[in-house]
């Protein structure tokens, strides 16, 4: 154990209090299908009230593809709680429809027939809509359609103070708290395969996704591609391919290197999008003709975070405000359960991510960011594979031992956790994913492939199956009268708001998006 990490602990457990403050909150994706297993082409149900304005139920990319966000809340079994009632209320609107269990798409239409989501004719909500026209001419409309889980988590704000003034820093509290939030993010990136290889779930997908593009994928059946040892294929380059994007790699170092990264990315052209401009017969079709439109498409497995005020860009937010949270964007949806993630998971990220936060950081070499990246993408394609090597300080380490040393320099962070809440949860939780360590058969990518192999089914069939199942799960049990009336009313007010700004809209879109673009750029270094 590093002595930067043991001095903390003892301040910790000076302060177990604090621990029972982290705040954390989830985002679940997922998409709305037939009872055929099929990518629904109805609008988002109105019953779900809008999705510009309600907070909790709103769309990602298309249409079809629900996301569902919970408040921040100190304990991460009412976030779930409150995720679960969100899936039930959903449930009770949708008809003969299913939310879709993994996070690989189910069948797909053609391309230009899945529909990008609508958010009515307020400026704001028309520069959403374009927003996604970009995405699509970027990356097409299918990568759009795989689903995720993002996992936001933040440290008590009381107890920045007090490791800065333990470590004698120069900085202020707000440039102290914003480059120990960085220093996690590289830890992060240093250990993130084992996330991929403990909670990946997305080892086959569905023939039609890759649209006869070439790929290195064997065939599981005529209707499914997979790799045997994969754990996550969506966080493969299967997933998100950027030429655009390939460049840009925000350097983890400190804030201000980070967001200035993608504040040029945001304001330099990409010769291809230029190619094609901001209009195309007279329509909008992307925001700009830059590497990206705005800093939310640099797609990355973790973001640093602030809550913006309205109309602020998460840029701007971060350069006046510092980093408030983290968002862990690379887990999978888990299909064997309903909400797609559990009470362990959680237990288990509060811990590596508290161990992340707490540990010495060294500043990442190129080398070393090479390093990462490549550990990160051996594990998603060929996680389980025997004796699999992964890169560690430059020597090969065999991913089981590596995971297992890291388990362990975790566990005084889940015992604090555990002292702090009572009770021995989060050391269940390491314990349930040790096992994992030592019998690769006990994770969800191979669970995933011993069931469609046991039932002797497509991806799609299996996961249609496992939709069902969580689907009649959650219809069993209606929400008490209070909480369906508390949506309800959500959903009727998010309506109401909406019609409201589309009723006091002033001023043309063309100057809006203007103004919109010109914000960033204000941005001093």
């Amino acid at each position: 154990m590093s002595e930067l990490l043991n001095r903390r602990l003892s301040l910790l457990g000076a302060n177990l209090p604090l621990l029972k403050q982290c705040l954390h909150g989830i985002e679940r994706e997922c998409l709305r299908v037939t009872d055929q297993g099929r990518l629904a082409q109805t609008p988002h149900p109105e019953a779900l009230g809008s999705a510009l304005t309600n907070e909790r139920i709103t769309t990602d990319y298309s249409e079809s593809l629900l996301e569902f966000i919970t408040p921040a809340l100190p304990d991460p079994a009412e976030v779930l709680e409150n995720l679960e009632q969100t899936h039930r209320f959903v449930y009770s609107k949708l008809g003969e429809e299913y939310l879709w269990s993994p996070s690989m798409p189910c069948s797909l239409p053609a391309e230009e027939d899945i529909p990008i989501a609508e958010y009515g004719t307020s400026n704001i909500g028309r520069l959403k809509h374009v927003y996604r026209k970009g995405l699509a001419l970027r990356y097409g409309r299918t990568m759009q359609c795989i689903a995720g889980i993002h996992y936001n988590f933040s440290l008590p704000e009381a107890l920045w103070p007090l490791l800065r003034d333990a470590e004698g820093s120069g900085e202020s509290e707000r440039d102290y708290q914003s480059s120990a939030y960085i220093a996690l993010i590289r830890n992060f990136r240093r250990y993130s395969w084992l996330l991929m290889y403990l909670f990946g779930a997305s080892p086959a997908l569905d023939k039609g996704f890759l649209r006869g593009r070439p790929h290195q994928l064997e065939e599981l059946d005529a209707d499914t591609l997979y790799l045997p040892y994969a754990t996550s294929l969506r966080m493969s380059d299967l997933g998100y391919q950027s030429n655009a994007q390939a460049g840009l790699t925000p350097c983890y170092n400190n804030l201000a290197s980070y967001t200035d990264s993608l504040r040029k990315a945001v304001g330099t052209p990409y010769p291809p999008y230029v190619e094609v401009g901001t209009h195309v017969d007279g329509e909008w079709v992307q925001l700009n003709t830059n590497i990206l439109q705005i800093e939310n498409e640099y797609y990355s497995n973790i973001r640093p975070k602030r809550v913006t005020y309205t109309g602020e860009r998460p840029i701007q937010a971060l350069a006046s405000r510092g980093v408030q949270y983290v968002e862990v964007r690379c887990l999978d949806i888990n299909p064997f359960l309903p909400v797609g993630i559990d009470i362990s998971e959680a237990r288990f990220l509060d811990a590596f991510l508290l161990f992340c936060a707490l540990d010495d950081s060294p500043q990442l070499g190129n080398s070393e960011c090479t390093q990462c990246t490549s550990n990160f993408l051996k594990v998603v394609k060929e996680g389980r594979r025997p004796g699999l090597e992964l890169q560690h300080n430059g020597q090969p380490v065999s991913l089981a031992t590596w995971a297992s040393e890291l388990i362990e320099q975790i566990r005084p962070l889940a015992d604090l956790l555990d002292q702090a809440h009572g009770g021995d949860d989060h050391a269940k939780a390491l314990d349930a994913q040790q096992a994992k360590v030592e019998d690769p058969a006990l994770t969800p990518s191979a669970q995933v492939l011993a069931r469609m192999t046991e039932h002797d089914e497509s991806f799609v069939a299996f996961s249609l199956r496992q939709s069902r199942i969580h689907a009649e799960t959650l219809r069993e049990q209606p929400l008490p009268a209070e909480r369906q009336q508390a949506f309800e009313t959500l959903a009727r007010d998010s309506l109401a708001e909406q019609s409201r700004l589309e009723q006091q809209e002033v001023g043309d879109f063309d100057l809006f998006v203007g103004a919109y673009q010109a914000s960033i750029l204000a941005i001093s270094n």
